[in-house]
């Protein structure tokens, strides 16, 4: 019996934001002629890939331990000890697969793997979707043979702009008349009038869910339309008691639908005349990409205050409302859709300017870059780190 080779390690997660964009790029490869089987993830057991790598077709490996807290907690001293068993695992991990190259896309279980790469002298190369580079990224970004960066001026070394990687089915949608209705039908909303979508990313986002509650109460005011909501697994039962008791359903007129974690979100944010979202890498870029208006209300406390630097992108394009998460009320939602509803002149040039900053073809490009990587690789990664270094020494 023979089994496929392992060529490419694909290790980070912890996010959907991280693990979204790492299986378009494993996507990528596939297109381009690799096995499946020969493409292996290795994330987090705390991280959301535990569920999407496997549903997308792809082997995964879950490394013990959590991320680093950014403040003085005894938590750090449990989170390094389990980096270094992490470490210890993924050293001998591989020692059986013996992969060509490694793409990291940040997050806590890309610093274990990655640092075993480089004492097996496995090329690295880091995917970077964040308009400012996270921890793990900075660390890993001063030994990586390449930077995939979404956007430029990261700071990171050895940087090539490429874009943010995006999933076929973000690809796949339309956003035209036809297209829209196709993804309405796909989604189950049958109400007439205005979609808005609410996306509070994967683990959800308690001020905008609570926001998203104001806007539907004040929006099933005004007649004809719907409200799509992806809450987060951890506030559903919340949102759903709080929606029932303000008398929010599935109306005649009016639909307000609330979702846990909505793996359709191209589908989403391609009926929607205008989606209200944190401002994550990988929202924006499907954004961009599918060509959706959107009003982004920036994570407060992100590391670097880099979802508000993603945000003012596609602001800075035309194709964006910023809202301060302090401001980001049921009311003041509502007046900011209910200006752009009004002007659909104004939402159709907002579509146009998204699509012309989005660049879809960045999963193949950092593919491509990939598979360069790997075959510059000057020393078989079968051997084992001691004696990589006596070759070196030789040499």
């Amino acid at each position: 019996m023979t089994t496929t080779r392992v060529e490419v390690i694909v290790t980070g997660g912890g996010t959907a934001g991280h693990v979204l964009p790492a299986i378009a790029v494993a996507r990528a490869l596939v297109a381009a002629g690799h096995e499946p089987a020969a493409i292996r993830f290795v994330g987090a057991r705390r991280g959301i890939e535990r569920r999407l790598v496997p549903e997308a077709g792809f082997a995964l490996t879950l490394l013990p331990g959590r991320g680093v807290v950014r403040r003085l907690s005894v938590r750090n001293v449990a989170a390094l000890a389990g980096l270094a068993v992490a470490f210890v695992v993924a050293l001998a991990r591989f020692a059986r697969w013996r992969p060509r190259v490694v793409v990291a896309v940040g997050g806590f279980g890309a610093v274990a793997c990655s640092l075993a790469a480089v004492l097996w002298r496995v090329p690295v190369v880091v995917v970077n979707v964040d308009s400012v580079p996270g921890a793990a990224n900075r660390l890993i970004g001063r030994f990586a043979r390449l930077c995939c960066v979404a956007f430029a001026g990261t700071g990171l070394p050895r940087a090539r702009v490429t874009g943010a990687p995006v999933r076929p089915e973000v690809l796949a949608v339309d956003r035209s008349r036809e297209g829209r209705a196709r993804s309405r039908q796909a989604l189950s909303i049958s109400a007439a009038g205005p979609l808005v979508g609410v996306v509070g990313g994967s683990l959800g986002a308690r001020r905008l869910n609570d926001a998203a509650l104001g806007l539907a109460e004040r929006l099933a005011g005004r007649g004809a339309g719907a409200v799509y909501h992806v809450c987060g697994s951890r506030a559903l039962a919340g949102v759903t008691a709080a929606a029932r008791a303000a008398g929010l359903g599935d109306g005649v007129g009016f639909t307000y639908r609330v979702v846990a974690y909505e793996d359709r979100l191209a589908e989403l944010f391609a009926a929607a005349d205008v989606v209200i979202s944190r401002a994550g890498a990988s929202t924006v870029a499907e954004l961009a990409t599918i060509g959706t208006p959107s009003i982004l209300v920036p994570l407060p406390g992100a590391p670097s205050d880099h979802q508000s630097r993603n945000a003012e992108f596609l602001r800075g394009a035309g194709a964006a409302v910023i809202v301060g998460d302090d401001e980001a009320s049921g009311e003041r939602l509502f007046s900011e859709v209910a200006a752009l509803l009004a002007d659909p002149g104004r939402l159709e040039v907002m579509g146009e300017a998204a699509r012309g900053v989005a660049r879809p073809d960045a999963a193949a490009v950092i593919a491509a870059l990939v598979e360069a990587v790997a075959a510059r690789t000057p020393t078989p990664a079968g051997d084992s780190p001691r004696r990589a270094r006596r070759k070196k020494e030789d040499e």
